[in-house]
């Protein structure tokens, strides 16, 4: 962010026209709110001019007339009051979490069309605080903090209107400290805000301590480096109480400056007040009146400038949330194809044609959005309906890359992707992935049940489809030992599972979706030997007639592929079948006889 855009971020208010389309379908609701805190504010200002009568005619005057009008008024005013405070909290109340909802609604809508390049370059912490920290502080803003500035705007024009009328004279004394009001809150405010700001920052890396105290308690005791961890818990821990402490230092010399003055301006009230009074110049309900609105005066400026440091503070908020929601993805489908064959949320399926699964990779270049150099240049292959591609290479040597393009997560930097003979961009991403499955070296399962989990790949999945796909997998053992079956609890992430039962699982969950194009991702490298022998009977069975990439690091596994692709620092260096590159000696030669410690040179 350069300093130009800080500058506009602290200017209050600067952010709020980003929110105005979120905001307009409660354009009413927003202004019945901005009625309802006016009027609330007009009865505040009325109760000391009922204490003024009271005192001039009921004691001053000692008598008891009108008496009973008095008493009604009072209460059909209390009535009112009490009605419109429900209201108004009612109404923040429900302002702030239906924005809530809508912001986080469209912040998670948003975030499921963006491509792998976004998650790639920002991290979970970050993403979790624009949707849930972000959007909270938002709708605060807009239905709480709004509402209080403006009853402090208004409640405080009304008392000065009042005041004018009743006393010019003596009202010009309470508006000489004024000015000096305002800049001595200003001057606090500012502070505040400052650690305010220090302390949130603090907070948000002790948050991120504790998880990685929490998901990482593993790795911690294994390596030993409990007291490290501690030490820089600590640390955190001493520099949010340092922070906090100057907090509280300017907090409470803010509180004794305001009462400090409150007491002045009463001083001054009392003592011009009380001179009149005592010369008959003016009735003491008149000074009583001055005395209550010189003591409240102070309150609403308080509350605006408080309210002005808030809306400052989450200039930041509305900023990082709205660039969320602009965050263009790298890989979209053009309005063409949306208006033909819908998009992710409303796919028109009437118009998807049916996929045979032909792939084909015409003169395609390729780099990530983030780097520089090429990892696939001028590539061609052609891969028929029911072909068997295996891609193989040592770790962090790109595996991933091609079936990334074939899977859409990525567009071709140049050259074209096709999918039975038309370029994958020419369809919707939601029809290609539709019928795709995708098995990952780390299997990802939801929180949930067994059922849920494998539904989906097949959301009208029976009970005993899902049995068949669990027995082609041989994890119909790995059920029978859970209490509940397919009713069983998974936990967050899978956690109740170990990593091999996880992979069993995602392994059921792609044969129930019956993909035309099956992606394995190093799928069997958490499995044993004997559950491998058992999963490779069943992908020889799942591959037959679908179009299939399997990337390998036990090339046991991909010796019978149609074709196998080697890679090395990004490039595909060879291709054929397992007998045509175990016949060039080449880099797969040495990587097939180095995993099994029989290297042969010649």
């Amino acid at each position: 962010m350069n300093a130009e855009e800080e500058k506009q971020i602290s200017l209050p208010f600067f952010g709020v026209p980003r929110l105005f389309p979120f905001l307009k379908p409660y354009r009413w609701r927003i202004t019945f709110m901005i009625l309802l805190g006016g009027l609330s504010s007009a009865i505040d200002a009325l109760y000391p001019l009922f204490n003024r009568y009271a005192l001039d005619h009921f004691i001053a005057d000692r008598t008891l007339g009108g008496l009973g009008v008095f008493i009604a008024l009072y209460v059909c005013l209390v009535l009112v009051q009490a009605a419109v405070n429900f209201k108004s909290a009612s109404d923040c109340g429900r302002m702030e979490v239906t924005v809530n909802k809508d912001l986080r609604n469209a912040a998670f809508n948003h975030l499921q069309t963006l491509s792998f390049s976004y998650y790639n370059q920002n991290s979970v912490g970050y993403i979790h605080s624009r949707v849930m920290s972000d959007t909270g502080l938002i709708g605060e803003l807009v239905s709480w903090r709004m509402m209080n500035f403006i009853w402090s705007g208004s409640y405080l024009i009304g008392i000065l209107v009042v005041m004018i009328i009743i006393d010019i004279h003596l009202t010009g004394y309470i508006l000489l400290l004024v000015p000096v009001a305002i800049v001595a809150m200003v001057f606090f405010q500012r502070k505040l805000l400052k650690y305010n700001r220090i302390i949130r920052e603090i907070n948000s890396r002790i948050t991120g301590n504790y998880n990685e105290g929490i998901t990482g308690a593993r790795t911690i005791k294994i390596l030993g480096v409990e007291q490290k961890m501690i030490d820089d818990f600590n640390q955190e821990a001493l520099n949010m109480n340092r922070a906090s402490v100057r907090e509280a230092h300017f907090s409470a010399l803010f509180l004794s400056s305001i009462t400090m003055m409150s007491s002045i301006v009463l001083a001054l009230i009392l003592g011009q007040g009380g001179m009149l009074t005592h010369e008959g110049l003016m009735r003491i309900g008149t000074l009583s009146v001055f005395m209550s609105y010189a003591l409240e005066m102070l309150e609403p400026i308080q509350n605006i400038i408080e309210t002005i440091s808030a809306f400052s503070a989450i200039q930041v908020n509305i900023e990082r949330l709205t660039r969320l929601l602009a965050e263009q993805s790298d890989v979209a489908d053009t309005p063409q194809v949306v208006e033909r064959y819908g998009d992710t949320f409303h796919p028109k399926r009437e118009n998807w044609e049916a996929l045979r699964g032909d792939v084909e990779f015409r003169d395609v270049s390729f780099r990530y959005p983030d780097g520089e150099e090429y990892v696939l240049e001028h590539f061609n292959l052609k891969v028929p309906k029911g072909t068997n591609i295996a891609i193989v290479g040592e770790t962090g040597a790109g595996k991933s890359t091609l079936v990334n393009l074939v899977c859409r997560f990525y567009e071709p930097t140049k050259g074209q992707v096709l999918i039975d003979g038309r370029d994958a961009r020419e369809r919707s991403q939601l029809w290609l992935h539709s019928n795709i499955g995708y098995v990952l070296q780390s299997p990802h399962l939801f929180s949930g049940t067994v059922r849920d989990n494998l539904r989906y790949g097949k959301p009208d999945a029976t009970d005993e489809e899902i049995m068949e796909a669990l027995r082609i997998v041989s994890a119909q053992d790995v059920l029978a030992k859970m209490d509940k079956g397919l009713d069983s609890d998974v936990g967050e992430g899978g956690e109740l599972l170990s990593t091999g039962e996880k992979q069993l699982f995602s392994f059921a969950r792609a044969i129930l979706a019956d993909p035309k194009i099956l992606v394995l991702d190093e799928a069997t490298s958490s499995i044993d030997t004997v559950t491998e022998k058992k999963i490779q009977n069943a992908i020889a069975i799942l591959i037959r007639g679908r179009t299939s990439f399997v990337i390998a690091h036990r090339l046991s596994t991909i010796v019978d592929a149609d074709v196998i692709l080697v890679v090395r620092d990004g490039r595909i260096i060879g291709k054929g079948t397992h007998e045509e590159l175990m016949r060039e000696r080449g880099y797969y030669y040495q990587l097939y006889c180095r995993q099994y410690e029989e290297l042969v040179w010649e």
